[in-house]
């Protein structure tokens, strides 16, 4: 196609989206002619753009800085050494999956699956959580126990929300138990797990909320609901903490449900509460015709006595209206929100949105995955739990910029310095057995350096200790060893510098673990 006619349709293709801004049409709309006209002026190459390029990442994607990356660090140290803890180990899968592996797993969420171009013949989507191709892997794998956990990056076709914690691109942190085991034992130590983490990041107060599908299924058999409306209804109820009752209730009648239905069904799914709803609901007549409902009840309730030698008691509510929307749960499911002062409550409420970040981790039994991959359909019942890093890290960024507080990019311990001169083999020769003595040093990357510079940039970085060598030094076999924060100096004899340095850090750790 020529250049002028390619100009001709980039002029039509412009004019076209303008028109539907104006018009106010759905942003899915829009960003499909978007689409369209970027790839007419790609096909110009660099004369589209009158050779202008705008660098910036893809929508709902994000960099992150030095700092921004030791947040992240600092909380993926504290969720591993938890899922080791309790016992888990670790595997790894493709970030793309065959697109039949991923179908028909999520319910209304499945629109929001990144499909692949056709590549060598295969049909492709990237993942969209972790849990579906852990899934495969067991089945392939014919894997009957394991205790796994998974870090990884998932993909959604979302509709971001950058200051949420909402990407398109982002992390998942897993942890699943499978095997035919007892119930509820494995569910409550996932919930354990959960309590563990949020508590040692410091997020502020937080709530877990438990019910069961069964529960939710049982209670739309008895409020009259269809079958084939039960997973409709389900997507409904899961936006009530995103809507008042009333607009979940006008979806219901949308989706068919006859009023009467939909107000049986509000009447059960706005309790929340502990043993006492749980008792309550198991002297419930209309719940009583139901079994899977009292099947589901029993486990909650063997669940929340669990939770309490657990000690999560007062962290737990049974809360009837958590639905979580993806088809592939079957029996207990929980989500954590936060409820102090971390979620910023006089934010402006969007229609559709959860106030502040939302939810900060979630999870459920899903007994059948497994067993929908296996060519002879034997299930394993598995039970697991997702924490939200990305908003967590939305949280803690906004916490550490609040409180002023001064985030290290670097683990260095020590830097090596001098005021002279000619002193660069000697430094390099100092860190040298610093680094064979398994000590995180570095020193400046000059012949010369001058000594202020050295020393600004240990404070600036955060650096606790520096090396000091000099003339006076050489000639005494000794190093000067300075503590950055007192400025206090000493000087140690060469031989025994490892061992001082090595002492100190010690002590500076027992210190931090002790706090």
């Amino acid at each position: 196609m020529e250049k002028s006619v390619i100009k001709e349709e980039i002029r039509k293709q412009g004019e076209f989206v303008r028109q539907l801004k104006l018009d106010k049409a759905e942003k899915e709309k829009i960003d499909e002619e978007v689409t369209k006209l970027l790839a007419l002026k790609a096909q110009l190459g660099e004369d589209a753009s009158s050779g202008k390029f705008v660098l910036k990442t893809p929508k709902g994607t994000r960099d992150y800085n030095l700092k921004q990356m030791a947040i992240r660090e600092n909380v993926f140290d504290t969720i591993i050494k938890c899922f080791k803890r309790h016992g888990a180990g670790t595997i790894d899968t493709p970030v793309f999956e065959l697109k039949e592996t991923l179908t028909n797993k999520y319910g209304e969420d499945s629109k929001l699956i990144y499909d692949l171009k056709d590549q060598g013949g295969e049909m492709l989507s990237l993942r969209y959580d972790l849990t579906v191709p852990f899934a495969r892997y067991m089945a392939m794998n014919k894997i009957q126990t394991i205790k796994r956990y998974h870090i990884a990056k998932v993909y959604r076709r979302d509709n971001p929300a950058m200051t949420r914690g909402r990407y398109r691109e982002f992390y998942q942190c897993d942890i699943d138990i499978a095997g035919q085991y007892d119930p509820m034992i494995a569910d409550a130590e996932c919930l354990r797990i959960v309590y563990e983490i949020l508590s040692a990041l410091k997020l502020g107060d937080f709530v877990i909320k438990v019910n069961d599908r069964r529960m939710l299924d049982g209670v739309f058999a008895v409020c009259g609901c269809p079958d084939e409306k039960f997973r409709q209804a389900c997507s409904a109820v899961d936006k009530l903490d995103k809507l008042p009752w009333e607009d979940v209730k006008a979806e219901m009648l949308e989706k068919g449900l006859t009023e009467e239905t939909a107000d049986k069904i509000g009447v059960y799914v706005q309790m929340s509460g502990g043993q006492e709803l749980v008792e309550h609901l198991l002297s419930d007549k209309l719940l009583m015709t139901s079994k899977c409902a009292m099947a589901g009840l029993n486990d909650i309730k063997l669940l929340l006595r669990y939770l309490q030698i657990y000690q999560l008691g007062n962290k737990v509510s049974f809360d009837m209206s958590l639905a979580r929307g993806l088809d592939y749960y079957t029996g207990a499911i929980f989500e954590a929100v936060l409820t102090g002062t971390a979620v910023n409550t006089n934010q402006p409420r969007i229609k559709g949105e959860t106030v502040g970040v939302g939810s900060i981790a979630g999870g459920g039994r899903y007994d059948n995955l497994v067993g929908s991959f296996d060519p002879k359909g034997r299930s394993v019942p598995c039970v697991g739990v997702s924490i939200g890093v990305e908003r967590i890290f939305s949280i803690l960024e906004a916490q550490l910029k609040a409180d002023g507080h001064k985030t290290r990019t670097n683990d260095t311990e020590v830097y090596v310095i001098s005021p002279q001169k000619n002193f660069l083999e000697e430094r390099m020769q100092i860190i040298t057995e610093l680094w064979k003595a398994n000590i995180k040093a570095e020193m400046p990357y000059k012949r010369n350096p001058k000594l202020l510079s050295q020393l600004q940039t240990c404070e600036e970085r955060g650096i606790p200790y520096a090396v000091i060598i000099a003339s006076s030094e050489k000639e005494t076999n000794t190093v000067k060893l300075r503590t950055i924060d007192t400025r206090e100096e000493v000087s140690i004899p060469r031989e025994n510098m490892v061992k001082e340095i090595k002492d100190r850090l010690q002590i500076c750790k027992n210190n931090t673990d002790q706090n």
